[in-house]
């Protein structure tokens, strides 16, 4: 049994992680505001408090992040910030932070979207925080230290979150939280890094 943390484990994705990964392992639930622990990921003083707390761990799971959805006309750098400073640098500083705490052979799983290989209207800005996330793991995976592994999961949009999101994703297949979340499975149970598992695409 391993100990892994969920951050974001509130959310409807990572919900689903945390139930499949409860069936084997010890699973500490973080979220924003809800949990057992808090963090805001956007601050890696509170990132370092939070695994200061929990000590130890031999997996993170990082299923969070906001990102700006609009025209990118109209959209003014603040905007364009939100998904850089939340989506992007958030789960960065959680494996900046983070490295030190994980055991030897451990893993990060992060989590970035279809939106990087399929770009839609309304969705410059996912779609560069979503690449510069894969591109953050393909170059960390071969420097990370002590034998831990980082990947990332790439889902598309979810069935759970279509009444929110149908509006951007016309014509896209969404797949269950439940569905994706095996992905995160394959990851933290598996022995492979710096891959993008895509799921329902």
């Amino acid at each position: 049994m391993k100990k892994i943390v969920v951050i974001g484990a509130t959310g409807t994705l990572g919900q689903a992680v945390s139930a499949e990964l409860k069936a084997r392992h010890e699973v500490i639930e973080v979220g924003a505001t809800r949990g057992q622990y808090h963090v805001d990921s956007t601050d890696p003083a509170s990132v370092e408090r939070l695994f200061r707390e929990i000590g130890k761990v031999d997996g993170v799971v990082t299923a969070t992040g906001r990102v700006y959805f609009g025209p990118l006309p109209e959209m003014s750098i603040e905007q364009f910030w939100v998904g850089l400073r939340d989506k992007l640098m958030g789960q960065i500083n959680v494996v900046l932070t983070g490295q030190q705490y994980v055991n030897d052979g451990g893993s990060f799983t992060l989590t970035s979207g279809i939106l990087a290989e399929e770009p839609i209207l309304q969705g410059a800005s996912a779609t560069t925080v979503n690449l510069a996330l894969e591109g953050f793991v393909r170059g960390a995976a071969i420097e990370m230290p002590r034998g831990i592994r980082i990947n990332l999961v790439s889902p598309t949009v979810l069935t759970e979150a279509m009444d929110a999101y149908a509006p951007y994703f016309r014509g896209f297949e969404p797949v269950t939280a439940q569905r994706a979340a095996m992905a995160y499975l394959r990851s933290v149970e598996g022995a492979q890094t710096g891959r993008v598992y895509r799921v329902g695409y």
